[in-house]
């Protein structure tokens, strides 16, 4: 019994490449447990940038730290009857802001948003 031996060990990739693709297949296939996609999107995001990209069919809203791009796309379906075509997320980190007490600097809290693309022609009503 060597430590370093002569033989090699054949990588089997065929096994690989279709656990990625099985992965990928069961993602945009999600369901949601019943109450779960209200969960989800907590709340329509208003901020200015958001509300003038809404023009060309993107939505924003506020998500919980949790959600992968799945369950939104799924809570989105679900609750206002489109498919989204494309959705990305964005973490964002609290801030310190002053206080005006003896502590100090206080944080705000961690928040995190999901920007939900449509197709052409169809619209979210909040």
């Amino acid at each position: 019994m060597a430590l370093f031996g002569n033989k090699k060990v054949e990588k089997k990739t065929k096994k690989a490449k279709t656990a990625k693709t099985a992965r990928v297949h069961h993602a945009r296939t999600t369901k949601l447990a019943d109450g779960m996609a209200n969960e989800i999107l907590r709340a329509p995001w208003f901020s200015e940038k958001a509300l003038i990209v809404t023009d060309k069919g993107i939505y924003t809203f506020m998500v919980p730290k949790r959600a992968t791009k799945a369950e939104i796309a799924a809570a989105v379906k679900e609750i206002y009857k489109v498919e989204p075509r494309k959705i990305c997320i964005v973490n964002l980190p609290g801030k310190k802001k002053a206080m005006r007490t003896k502590r100090g600097v206080g944080t705000r809290p961690a928040r995190r948003k999901a920007s939900v693309y449509l197709n052409a022609g169809d619209t979210i009503q909040f």
